[in-house]
């Protein structure tokens, strides 16, 4: 039960309706008896600074998840970063202290990896093509980087957005291979999809299916559907698949006790 003693925790985004993160993070607070909840907070760019600091003089708060589009825009409205958020320059989460500082990181690269890891598709020494160069695109790169992945493209639209991903991942890993390039999966071990493109029904795919090589695995990290059009077509090309779910599953318990200070 809610009640006044309740400690708060919020998700801002920009659609609301996919997010997975309350029902998650929620059945966390509830197996360990803790008296807190997670609601959806539906946030336009527009109005996202003001609520932001809203929840900086929010005394029962302790903290928040970011989601799509607002990643990078929080950083910018942080106190301190994190290490995987310097790298980034985007948050995924953000701790309230108690005198209302506002310390975020990043998570989404982490649990990423790691929900690769459980299901035994280890990057480590593959070809990995990065779709996106978003806050979450920002910290796969760097996180499959670290996690000592043989190559990672980048390919975005804008390519200034890649090269800007690369250049960051680069100042962490100095030796690292990784650079910008195009959506041509031909060649590569691992295509992660972390454009937002599949989250709608009518959205295009983000490359093109009959270049896929039947041993590549193709990666979501879009919760919502969670058998989005990317994964349903590289299944039907042979090709094995990896759910966005994954992701948040081995993350949440990054996120939460960060928020926790545990």
């Amino acid at each position: 039960m809610i009640n006044g003693n309740t400690r708060l925790f919020a998700i801002v985004a920009d659609p609301i309706a996919q997010v997975r993160t309350p029902q998650v993070l929620n059945a966390y607070f509830e197996a360990r008896a803790l008296d807190a909840v997670l609601v959806p907070v539906h946030v336009a760019p527009e109005g996202l600074a003001a609520v932001v600091e809203g929840f900086r003089r929010t005394r029962n708060l302790d903290g928040f998840i970011v989601t799509v589009p607002h990643k990078t825009a929080v950083a910018a409205l942080c106190d301190a970063l994190g290490p995987a958020a310097q790298a980034t320059g985007s948050v995924n989460t953000v701790r309230r202290d108690p005198d209302g500082r506002l310390v975020g990181d990043m998570f989404d690269g982490a649990g990423f990896v790691q929900g690769l890891r459980t299901q035994g598709h280890d990057p480590a020494g593959r070809r990995c093509l990065l779709l996106g160069a978003g806050g979450a695109a920002g910290a796969i790169a760097f996180s499959l980087a670290q996690a000592g992945a043989a190559q990672v493209v980048v390919a975005n639209r804008t390519r200034a957005k890649a090269d800007a991903v690369v250049q960051r991942v680069r100042q962490a890993f100095p030796q690292a291979d990784i650079q910008a390039g195009d959506a041509d999966p031909q060649g590569y071990d691992v295509v992660v999809n972390a454009t937002s493109l599949g989250m709608k029904p009518d959205d295009p795919l983000p490359l093109a299916i009959d270049r896929l090589q039947p041993h590549t695995l193709v990666a979501e990290i879009i919760m919502k559907p969670e058998l989005t059009p990317l994964l349903a077509q590289a299944q039907a090309h042979g090709c094995p698949v990896h759910f966005g779910r994954h992701m948040l599953d081995e993350q949440v318990r990054l996120m939460a006790r960060f928020m926790l200070r545990d």
